[in-house]
């Protein structure tokens, strides 16, 4: 679908994981959910948001394949790592900033979002896009979503001084330009 942008709304995120069901019913998944949520602020609410992989410009978990398994496509979409080439190293899993592959032991293989892949090369939306009630997950315009939303659709994420920008837009309140990400913050230290 040319022209369609991938929108993740994390205010809108009721929690109810259609997007995960929908996802592992994908067929190229192997009944296995390449989303997951997350918790917002655990300890202080039951919020969640919806996280896939966010398809960056300059995907680490690609460059630190020692195998060459993950590739990037023209489109802009990092495919799921090449059955013949990965190891099940995990490296991949340990660069990603958004946390998002995981390393399938039993297959041997890195599986992560694809955006649908199968379905979006010839015109349908992602799984989870077309199951979530809230419209946290959008595959639409980019005009649609301006108009739609009172937030601002950003693809644009810093972690410390590293800037990381990605095909996966963020819905961020509009005061907020980007998303700035304290990797301690998330650190859990345990109870004291």
């Amino acid at each position: 679908m040319f022209g369609y942008e991938f929108y993740v709304d994390p205010s809108r995120c009721i929690g109810c994981q259609s997007c995960v069901s929908a996802c592992a019913e994908c067929g190229t998944h192997r009944g296995v959910s390449m989303i997951h949520l997350d918790f917002i602020d655990r300890p202080n609410t039951i919020a969640t948001a919806p996280m896939v992989c966010m398809h960056c410009e300059d995907p680490t978990c690609a460059q630190v394949c020692p195998a060459d398994a993950i590739k990037k496509g023209e489109d802009g979409i990092v495919r799921t790592a090449l059955k013949p080439r990965c190891i099940g190293c995990s490296n991949c899993v340990l660069a990603c900033p958004f946390g998002v592959p995981n390393v399938f032991a039993e297959m041997e293989l890195m599986m992560k979002c694809d955006m649908c892949y199968d379905r979006t090369s010839i015109g349908k939306r992602p799984m989870c896009a077309t199951v979530c009630p809230s419209q946290a997950l959008m595959y639409v315009p980019a005009e649609q979503a301006a108009q739609k939303r009172r937030e601002r659709a950003s693809n644009e994420f810093h972690f410390g001084g590293q800037v990381v920008r990605t095909k996966v837009h963020y819905m961020l309140p509009a005061s907020e330009p980007v998303m700035s990400v304290d990797v301690a913050d998330a650190i859990w230290e345990g109870e004291e």
